[in-house]
């Protein structure tokens, strides 16, 4: 399985979980001119802007740790974009779902881990 597919699988498998969890998916690769987010979804009072990192055991950094700064700060101004076009009163909340899958079967689950509020909208006054 290529690293493109490898991802596309990982978030179809996090949309299944986070359905399972209880919440609503709103949006699925949502892109703007600003950046991209995987998954957008509802739950009580919160929608959520879901980055999904997929990986095959024995990568070098933990898929979570591939969501550096920029990274937020790009997720950030897609989720702006987004409420933009989309306004709502619900509270925004920014989490990371991290997979990792077997080297020699990428569809077997090794980790599966969903950090709520990850991150937050502070901070991102420098360029990206």
């Amino acid at each position: 399985m290529k690293s493109k597919e490898l991802g596309l699988w990982g978030e179809q498998y996090a949309a299944d979980r986070l359905i399972q969890d209880g919440y609503q998916i709103i949006a699925r690769n949502f892109r703007c001119r600003t950046g991209e987010v995987d998954i957008i979804a509802q739950k009580n009072e919160y929608i959520v802007f879901i980055e999904v990192k997929t990986r095959k055991e024995g990568f070098q950094v933990a898929p979570v740790e591939a969501v550096d700064w920029k990274k937020q700060k790009k997720i950030f101004l897609a989720a702006s974009d987004y409420l933009l076009q989309f306004p709502t009163n619900l509270q925004p909340a920014f989490d990371v779902i991290e997979i990792v899958t077997s080297a020699n079967l990428p569809t077997k689950i090794l980790c599966f881990h969903h950090y709520k509020n990850a991150f937050d909208c502070g901070g991102f006054d420098e360029p990206v």
